[in-house]
């Protein structure tokens, strides 16, 4: 199942839930696990990327949620460390 990223500034917990593709539940138990951050109590949009990245990791990989947070950590990591090559100039 493939999830369409549309710019929204902010969604309620039912909104982001639709968007992603998941139960408002799914979405609040991430919330309590601190894998997803809502902001004043909506989700900005660039949550959905991380909400998409949680789904494809939990139905590759054999990990529960409490590790799956080291993992999202390590991603976000390598896309800063990658992005900074990106823009460094070669000499």
């Amino acid at each position: 199942m493939s999830v369409a990223l549309v710019h929204r500034p902010s969604m309620t917990l039912e909104a982001f839930a639709s968007a992603g593709g998941v139960h408002p539940l799914f979405v609040t138990r991430m919330v309590q696990l601190g894998l997803l951050e809502p902001v004043a109590g909506a989700f900005p949009d660039s949550q959905l990327a991380r909400l998409a990245r949680i789904r494809r990791l939990h139905a590759t990989l054999p990990l529960n949620y409490a590790a799956m947070g080291v993992v999202l950590d390590l991603l976000a990591r390598i896309d800063d460390l990658e992005e900074q090559l990106r823009r460094r100039p070669w000499t």
